[in-house]
């Protein structure tokens, strides 16, 4: 059957197609780095070495953009992907060990029962089978081989974590952890705040932010460009988007907006002294947007071409008589001193200082502390779902800040916890049963991860793999 599948390898077209598969591979720009020795080996698994070779193959097939690596250099994404490509050898080595296989049969029948192949009456169907690896420029050797390497790998991990039947106990803790009912008190800080926007608080906020209060003002001159404009009658084609082309070309060399508004006899709008206010219309925004990008450009809007250019770009603190930057001040310092209010209550939360003597004087008074019961971990009407995650996660007693979903902070105290243990005869059993099998399973790995670590011991080459860096860069 396999053999049958494959009778599309053998056209001219599958040649085409490996073709282009392996010209990746050849011309990618790395052949300075495969030089001979240990310099053509990037890292070592006892005695396997993984090339260079097989790295830039590795990468090539998970089709990663070179301008993504080449921009995240320094952030070891080339430490990443060798650390990937030596997990999945670990994997490989480890299969092999274990004289794990799987059968022709097996792989027929997965590629035979793949929703991707079959028809409208679920059979399977070659056509279909022909048409996906053509879409994904793969032979089907390739393709047969990728699968029968990703079912050993799920055959392993099934191997590792078989037979898992976690205890009553622990699906009973994920159920109690879940399902506790909360009574907890808590205070609304916007009820406590105590904040100062007088005009000597606001003065002192300015005078101490003013590098972060300055705004960039700028000068800037547009062109809306329909085709009226270019060619004089309202219609997108060749000769409009010729002369698009020409503008493009233009901006690239490095042609002003004056020059080309000169040759085109574009109407040009020039605004000065532009700040960025909300009640700007879209287009004013959008290029006010562009003050730390391109200086000047051509957008296209849909409906018409966009010509910009910004310049004299200063920045200065605005008045104190403009309205729109006081307001922007005020809510800046009332932000500021919310912050710091709460982050000295964080402080003596951790610092286990609060207790209910200064919980109640935090409060001023009973009418500020109100009282809530959460029922389970997905009770999240009013707070956020991460604020209940954190309360189910301490004890009894605890003070916590936590957010509601219109960002208000609360100070909380946890009252009373009430449990009731999961019944046997639960309609949910099987649901619990599935998360304490899965927190069974995980440490599972992690104990194999550590075995493997112990078994197979991995060298890396630094000088080559900083070649394949300096590569990119």
């Amino acid at each position: 059957m396999l053999n049958k599948l494959r009778g599309f390898s053998n056209s001219k077209l599958a040649g085409v197609l490996i073709g282009i598969i392996i010209i990746p591979f050849v011309f990618w720009g790395m052949g300075s780095v495969f030089s001979g020795g240990n310099t053509n080996n990037l890292a070592k698994i006892n005695n396997e070495s993984i090339s260079t070779q097989e790295f830039v193959k590795y990468v090539n097939q998970a089709k990663i953009d070179s301008e993504y690596i080449k921009k995240n250099i320094e952030n070891n994404v080339i430490e990443e992907f060798l650390s990937s490509l030596i997990s999945n050898k670990l994997l490989e080595m480890e299969i092999k060990n274990l004289n794990a296989s799987i059968s022709e049969n097996t792989l027929i029948n997965k590629i035979k029962n793949n929703r991707n192949f079959l028809d409208e009456k679920n059979v399977f169907s070659r056509i279909k089978y022909e048409k996906f690896l053509l879409e994904n420029n793969l032979t089907a050797p390739d393709f047969e081989g990728r699968l029968k390497d990703q079912e050993l790998k799920k055959n392993l991990f099934n191997y590792i974590s078989g037979g898992i039947n976690s205890p009553f106990f622990l699906k009973n803790k994920f159920f109690l952890n879940e399902n506790k009912k909360l009574e907890i008190s808590y205070i609304d800080l916007d009820k406590i705040y105590e904040l100062d926007t007088s005009k000597e608080k606001i003065d002192e906020y300015i005078s101490k932010n003013k590098s972060k209060l300055e705004e960039e003002i700028i000068d800037i001159k547009y062109s809306k460009i329909t085709p009226t404009d270019l060619i004089e009658i309202n219609e997108f084609n060749d000769e409009f988007f010729k002369k698009i082309d020409d503008i493009e070309n233009s901006l690239l060399n490095g042609t002003n907006i004056e020059t080309i508004k000169d040759k085109y006899n574009l109407k040009l709008i020039s605004i000065t002294d532009l700040k960025n206010h909300n009640d700007q219309d879209e287009i004013i925004k959008e290029i006010y947007n562009y003050k730390s990008k391109d200086k000047i450009g051509l957008i296209d809007k849909n409906d018409f071409y966009l010509l910009y250019e910004i310049s004299n770009i200063k920045k200065l603190l605005p008045s104190i008589n403009d309205y729109q930057f006081i307001e922007k001040v005020l809510k800046e310092l009332i932000i500021d001193q919310k912050n710091i209010y709460n982050q000295e209550l964080f402080k003596k939360i951790q610092e286990k200082k609060l207790n209910d003597v200064e919980f109640f004087k935090i409060a001023k008074n009973d009418d500020n502390i109100e009282n809530i019961t959460l029922e389970t971990i997905n009770s999240n009407e009013k707070f956020t779902v991460e604020s209940i995650k954190l309360l189910y996660s301490l004890p009894v007693g605890s003070y916590s800040l936590i957010g509601d979903l219109d960002n208000k902070i609360y100070l909380t105290k946890i009252n009373k916890i009430n449990k009731n243990d999961l019944s046997k005869n639960s309609d949910n059993l099987n649901n619990y049963k599935v998360k304490s099998d899965r927190q069974l399973i995980s440490e599972i790995y992690d104990s194999y991860d550590l075995s493997l670590g112990n078994k197979y011991k991995v060298k890396m080459f630094q000088n080559t793999i900083d070649r394949i860096k300096n590569n990119f860069r």
